[in-house]
């Protein structure tokens, strides 16, 4: 008897999966639209298609136009994408808008502005609304980009499998550009300005103005280099350089990571209805497709029930930043049912007759907001201090220190605890002060 092989489980793209992307392909800087997560993982799929299969091969029907398309069955674009979600209307989303991405190529003899993919089609020879059949993608490049795609002069081979666990968009174009100098002799990258890394790594416009850079620094370069070093096969470590205190160059150092990696398939970019509610409460779609490609389903569902009760809420003020609530309740939404309302981390001042159970309840809301305050984007950060100067009228507060003035800091934090989660109730008091108890005891 012959023993029969166990059923093989395919987890994702394997690592032998390589394709060569020219280095002008690298480190793209664009002249309009934007690339996410989802469109640079599609376009390196596409890449490794084009370069491992012909032009026309496989066309579900067979036309003269279909002929000058590369093609793929849809359910291997994705699985290769690791676009585990059956929400092709958010895939044909993304391979519209790739349509509408501006590079543009320059040198000594000649000037090209080209789109980054010339034309995109789905086909099921038994028809698109039915069930039956596979479903095709076609495919091709503007005339510049697929010389550069099949004849690529100077080039790095790049994994389609490490980019699957990449869950951040800055993630996979910073492991892009640092993984073409993990075998340079220098193990270093280029020097540039911050707001060139800054372009390149958020795949905005250049045209777009930086944030200032120890936000972009926490939000994007520290979490990219935290999940490159744990999940590929190269080490990134960040070098500044400074202007008196101020940072205005980075480099990159690369190394070969020895260790082995484990795979862990990267979370589905979740459903389109999904997307939408994130958006009607104030987030970009890229912003609110990152979301979805780093944190399960389950728990933005969650903080958006969170918001919701907020906005619902009857006697609070109107929630004026739902977006920033939200990013609060995705970090502490465990604590969503006491609505906030749970002792500060440090204990509470002495009791005496001149610290009332009120005032201590409501310095400690003004602690947690402005720890809420300090995790939202500078946008969103700049967008509240407005309108809480707008609300004081310029009573008690000293615009030109901001939050390094007591008073203002003080006012700030009540006010924005209140913007936050409303105006306190007896029913929270209560609860405060039983919480109150417990601790003391």
């Amino acid at each position: 008897m012959t023993r029969k092989k166990p059923p093989s489980i395919e987890l994702g793209p394997r690592q032998d999966l390589e394709f060569r992307k020219t280095n002008e392909a690298i480190g793209l800087r664009l002249r309009e639209g934007r690339l996410s997560l989802l469109s640079r993982k599609l376009f390196n799929v596409m890449v490794f298609k084009a370069q491992n299969t012909k032009l026309g091969a496989d066309a579900p029907i067979d036309t003269e136009a279909n002929r000058k398309y590369f093609w793929v069955p849809l359910a291997e674009m994705a699985r290769d994408a690791a676009y585990d979600s059956n929400d092709t209307e958010v895939l044909k989303q993304h391979l519209t808008e790739m349509q509408n991405i501006k590079v543009v190529k320059e040198d000594a003899h000649e000037w090209v502005s080209e789109r980054l993919v010339a034309s995109v089609k789905l086909v099921n020879p038994q028809g698109l609304d039915k069930r039956g059949g596979n479903v095709w993608l076609g495919f091709s490049f503007p005339p510049e980009v697929h010389e550069l795609v099949m004849n690529p002069s100077t080039y790095t081979k790049l994994s389609i499998f490490y980019q699957s666990l990449m869950r951040s968009g800055s993630s996979l174009a910073l492991y892009e550009v640092a993984r073409r100098y993990a075998t340079n002799p220098s193990h270093k990258t280029s020097i540039h300005e911050y707001a060139y890394w800054h372009g390149v790594l958020t795949g905005n416009p250049i045209s777009d103005e930086p944030p200032p850079y120890k936000y972009f620094k926490r939000d994007i370069l520290k979490t990219s280099i935290a999940e490159i070093n744990a999940t590929t096969d190269i080490e990134v470590s960040l070098i500044e350089y400074k202007r008196g205190r101020k940072v205005v160059s980075l480099q990159f150092e690369v190394h070969l990571n020895s260790q082995p990696v484990l795979y862990f398939p990267a979370p589905p970019v979740i459903n389109s209805a999904l997307l939408s509610k994130l958006e009607a409460i104030g987030f970009s779609s890229s912003d609110a497709q990152d979301l979805c490609a780093t944190h399960p389903e389950e728990k933005l569902t969650s903080a958006l029930a969170i918001v919701h009760d907020r906005m619902r809420a009857q006697g609070s003020a109107p929630l004026d930043a739902p977006a920033a609530y939200f990013r609060w309740a995705i970090k502490h939404g465990h604590h969503a049912a006491d609505a906030r309302l749970a002792a500060p981390e440090a204990a509470p001042p002495k009791r005496t007759e001149a610290t009332s159970a009120l005032e201590r309840f409501l310095t400690a809301r003004a602690r947690d907001a402005m720890t809420a305050y300090k995790e939202v984007p500078e946008l969103e950060a700049s967008a509240a201090m407005d309108r809480f100067l707008k609300s004081t009228d310029g009573k008690n507060v000293r615009p030109g220190k901001g939050l390094e003035s007591r008073m203002t800091n003080a006012l700030f934090g009540r006010w924005y605890a209140k913007e936050l989660w409303g105006t306190p109730t007896a029913e929270a008091l209560d609860r405060f002060l039983a919480q109150e108890v417990v601790g003391g005891s």
